[in-house]
């Protein structure tokens, strides 16, 4: 063992060597799983910033003097004392940049490193017998660990354990523990994974007495036979030569090392997380595992577990929380956990590294496919044509499968781990073969999982990032374009197919999920999609004024950032779901609800469990009717995995719409909903809805009004036309007692990340398409203004500096009443456009102090946000909100709130309510249900301005959009953009609106 400080720990390419001074990678119980005593080393430590590797302090310095400071353990530095103070330094976000230059194995001189000191008592009776073992979850980057004045070992592998043999230098009591941990090493280079560059002892850290003939070791293979129900169990045990294997439920107890036919049992799955305890004693220690007993395999293409073929709806999920960055705690990993059972989350793929131990012991205990990935991904290489990259590089090889083998040997005994994954993002090479072959040398029962290998020669499965669904369709076919080399493709065509990233949620959306989610249910092959990604990575900070928000990119003085990419998540940071959890939930929900193209009236019910039946479900149907339960019922049946049913509204309610009025809009809804109550999103455990009749203009049901009051003039020279009174131009002042600070017709919205950004495969992102055009600075020329009988018509021309892209407009006022009126608003682009058009509608910003409290009543999709390519979560009602309640604060601020098939809404105004009830709403060819509204407090060129939420105030202004159409949301960020049945093309474009004022 060395007794010196080494000054640089990655100087040349001998620091390319695995771990040194420490013990094989070892599996790990769960918490409280073993007999053998052990203390959580987990508080405060003393802890002292260095601005080099070289710190100058000797490992026997116990950290009293000056210079030293308290720091919590598990935790990293940079966050100490977020968001209050910052002492040592602050995080960093690069995506795909490395922040230091490109030099591997070599680091800058400049690097900070922290040296922490702990005092640890060890009892008199652990050095009777034994040995005494130090373990680290996780310390990020390299570090060194030394124990009274020597230095026993250096390790890395951020995310991996390192257990280290202490026993020679601890004694009984008090003993000094110094451990040295650099920001940046050679293994910087392998660790650039698309998160926060953050440092220090983040996970556990145990000191443990190890036993004479103690557990070392545990391997565990426990298969089920789907053909016979049977189970085989096999417990391989390093350690005590008189290993004996109990399973308490089984009635078993057999010799370790024998693989014994154990009969019947219940086999493990995500939907029924079964788990036997598997007691393994030795003469020194017992041990507890929780056992599935399960088999994965792929066969004709198809991904089975226990025989079945299973379909995995997944998210990906790095470790995160807003103060603690990496450092998450237990009840933070049960959160999400529930979380994503509770919408609908089948699987986890561990982006990029193996995650904290227990939250696969959550995953096992409540049911999870995880894919379990490897701590590696070079990125930064890329822009460097991978030049030099590590995955390519032979001298790389024994620290990559390291690595790999580490993961394997922690993890394998986890019932939910259904793949490994070999890393992400590090290109292809050599190396890719060396590390598939390392973990299939451990561990043959799961497939191989390694999205950089398109070939697919050294993986089980096929795997992509953001194919467009055109591609995923030919894939699911097996129609997809050949590989140069032919026994390569012809390999890969036998493989099933995933897409571990096919959806960016960054900001508002997803857009565009149900599409993908179609495709993984059409075709056998393809086997599942993990959405990008779970939670916002913002961290908890301050103004200078003390105001909190989550900051992101570029908020912390980054010399390189990669900006709002890393709040992309299905969370907002403080784990509240965001609108696009709740659209996955609909759409990975097990009971599948569709409306059958070419059927109208019909909805398909589809059960998506691959074990389960919908026994314990109820099917409940409804016809909803302008907002109101017309008729309900149940259809009794029970269907079986795969199952499915049609619910014809003819055959549920064959009466219920002659006996509505013509002019009401009606919809059948069916939802599956559990008879258990258990918490589900939005109640249910799928649900749909399909449109049977859109509720007839006045004109055509026989209510239209037999005579009409006349446009009037007002003493200022406008113009009165009902409740609307008009300026001598023809623009609207006044909506009842409210007056009115802007109306006119627009076409732009504040831009989604999406929005910013340009799809793979596009010509022009939507965001510029819409500056081309002019939308950012639209401004209303009103040309005429004339009666044509009892209607008070407005001619012009809606467009923005420096392009000939215009809307023409014309406004048909008539007055029903003296309160109520109707307006006919006639939208026609004209001009050449560059691309898509944000909304079609009408704009107002009404005059309203505290306008964020105004009460909004209104009757179409909801409660939720919802867009053309992001409605599966919303459901035809009568919905209630405030106007801040409308929106959505994301981490970055942009378009949010949109309500779709808005029939009739009530806004409670300060000079009384307002009503809006469309008659007529079209866009092109195609009919709408309602309008698309929105209300905000503050403007859309405000939201786009605001970096941060709390950068928004009210304005004194109740801006509401009354929209024709709307784009959809895509996901264009990181991978393909707005689908084509959910963009917005300029077009015409009429909105028939009743206001009631």
């Amino acid at each position: 063992m060395p007794d010196t400080v080494v000054p640089d720990p990655t100087p040349t390419h001998e620091s390319l060597t695995p771990p040194t001074g420490v013990r094989d990678a070892r599996f790990r119980p769960a918490d409280g799983a073993s007999d053998a005593p052990e203390q959580r080393l987990e508080g405060t430590w003393r802890f002292r910033l260095s601005p080099t590797a070289d710190t100058g302090l000797d490992p026997a310095d116990d950290g009293a003097g000056p210079g030293w400071a308290d720091l919590e353990v598990p935790g990293h530095w940079q966050l100490a004392e977020a968001p209050d103070a910052w002492p040592y330094g602050r995080p960093a976000y690069t995506n795909v940049l490395y922040p230091i230059p490109v030099d591997p194995p070599r680091v800058p001189h400049e690097n900070p490193t922290g040296e922490y000191r702990r005092t640890v008592d060890v009892p008199a009776a652990w050095l009777a017998g034994g040995r005494v073992v130090l373990r680290f979850e996780g310390v990020d980057s390299w570090f060194e660990v030394a124990v009274n004045g020597r230095v026993l070992a250096q390790s890395h592998g951020s995310r991996l354990p390192t257990e280290v043999d202490v026993t020679d230098a601890v004694h009984a009591g008090a003993n000094l523990l110094a451990v040295r941990v650099t920001q940046w090493s050679a293994h910087t280079y392998v660790e650039d994974q698309d998160q926060w560059w953050l440092s220090g002892i983040f996970r556990d850290v145990t000191l443990a007495h190890r036993p004479a003939g103690g557990v070392e070791h545990v391997t565990l293979r426990a298969d089920y036979d789907h053909m016979t129900g049977t189970g085989t169990l096999r417990v391989d045990v390093e350690g005590g030569s008189d290993a004996r294997v109990r399973v308490p439920d089984l009635g078993l107890e057999v010799a370790a090392g024998a693989t014994v036919d154990v009969g019947v049992v219940e086999p493990w799955s995500a939907e029924h997380p079964r788990l036997y305890d598997v007691v393994v004693s030795t003469g020194g220690e017992t041990v507890t595992l929780r056992a599935g007993f399960r088999t994965v395999a792929v066969a004709d293409g198809v991904l089975t577990v226990n025989g079945a073929p299973v379909k995995l709806y997944g998210v990906n999920r790095h470790e995160f929380e807003p103060t603690r960055g990496r450092a998450v705690t237990r009840a933070t990993m049960l959160e999400d956990v529930l979380l994503m059972k509770r919408h609908h989350v089948n699987a986890v793929r561990t982006s990029h590294a193996p995650p904290h131990p227990h939250f696969l012991d959550l995953c096992d205990e409540h049911g999870l496919y995880v894919v379990d990935e490897n701590d590696l991904e070079t990125h930064g290489f890329e822009v460097l044509g991978w030049r030099g990259n590590p995955t390519d590089d032979p001298a790389w090889e024994p620290l990559l499968v390291d690595r790999v083998q580490r993961m394997v040997r922690r993890d394998a005994h986890h019932a939910s781990v259904v793949m490994w994954s070999l890393g992400n993002e590090a290109g292809a090479g050599v190396n890719v073969g060396a590390m598939a072959a390392a973990v299939r040398a451990l561990d043959p029962t799961r497939p191989v999982h390694y999205e950089g290998d398109w070939s697919s020669a050294h993986v089980d499965v096929y795997s992509r990032m953001y194919a467009a669904t055109e591609e995923v369709a030919l894939i699911g076919r097996g129609d997809e374009p050949a590989w140069p080399d032919a026994a390569a493709d012809a390999r890969r065509r036998t493989l099933p197919f995933v897409l571990c990233e096919y959806a960016h949620a960054m900001g508002n959306g997803p857009g565009g999920l149900t599409e993908y989610v179609d495709l993984v249910d059409a075709h056998p092959r393809v086997l599942g999609a993990f959405v990008w990604e779970w939670i916002d990575h913002g961290i908890a900070t301050r103004t200078a004024d003390g105001t909190p928000f989550h900051g992101y990119g570029g908020d912390f003085g980054e010399e390189l950032h990669d900006g709002t990419f890393i709040a992309d998540g299905l969370l907002l940071p403080d784990r509240t779901p965001s609108p696009g959890l709740l659209e996955l939930a609909a759409v990975y929900a097990p009971v599948g609800v569709r409306p059958v193209p070419g059927r109208p009236g019909v909805l398909l019910v589809r059960n998506r469990y691959a074990f389960t039946s919908t026994a314990h479900a109820r099917l409940v149907w409804e016809v909803v009717a302008d907002g109101d339960v017309a008729a309900t019922g149940e259809v009794e049946t029970v269907l079986a995995p795969g199952g499915s049913t049609a619910v014809h509204v003819d055959d549920v309610a064959p009466d219920v719409l002659t006996d509505l009025s013509p002019a009401a809009t009606a919809w059948l809804v069916v939802r599956a909903v559990p008879r258990d109550g258990r918490d589900v999103a939005a109640g249910h455990l799928g649900a749909g809805h399909v449109l049977l009749r859109r509720g007839a203009a006045p004109a055509a049901t026989g209510t239209e009004p037999t005579s009409r009051a006349t446009p009037a003039a007002t003493a200022a020279g406008g113009h009165r036309v009902g409740s609307v009174e008009l300026d001598a131009t023809g623009r609207v002042v006044r909506l009842g007692g409210t007056r009115v600070r802007l109306a006119r017709v627009d076409a732009w919205r504040a831009p989604t990340d999406n929005d910013r950004a340009r799809a793979w495969a596009a010509d022009v992102g939507d965001g510029d398409a819409w500056e081309r055009a002019g939308l950012t600075r639209l401004h209303e020329r009103l040309d005429t203004i004339e009666r044509d009988g009892d209607a008070l018509v407005v001619t012009g021309r809606t467009a923005g500096a420096a392009t000939d892209c215009a809307l023409r407009v014309r406004y048909e006022w008539r007055a029903v009443d003296d309160r109520t009126v109707d307006l006919t608003l006639r939208i026609a682009p004209e001009g050449r456009w560059p691309g898509s058009v944000a909304r079609l509608g009408w704009l107002l910003a009404l005059e309203q102090p505290g306008a964020g409290d105004v009460v909004v009543d209104w009757t179409g999709l909801g409660p939720h946000e919802s867009y053309a390519d992001s409605a599966r979560a919303a459901l035809p009602g009568r919905w209630r909100h405030t106007v801040d309640a409308l929106g959505t604060r994301y981490t970055h601020p942009q378009e949010n709130g949109a309500r779709r098939g808005v029939t009739h809404a009530r806004l409670d105004l300060a000079a009384g309510p307002l009503t809006v009830t469309a008659l007529d709403v079209r866009h092109g060819t195609h009919a709408a249900p309602g309008v698309e509204l929105t209300a905000r407090p503050w403007s859309d060129t405000a939201l786009a301005a605001a970096a941060h939420p709390h950068e928004l105030a009210p304005d004194g202004l109740l801006w509401l959009h009354l929209d024709a159409a709307q784009h959809g949301l895509g996901s264009a960020a990181c991978g393909p953009g707005v689908l084509p049945d959910a963009v917005l093309h300029p077009a015409t474009a009429t909105l028939h609106l009743r206001l009631h004022a």
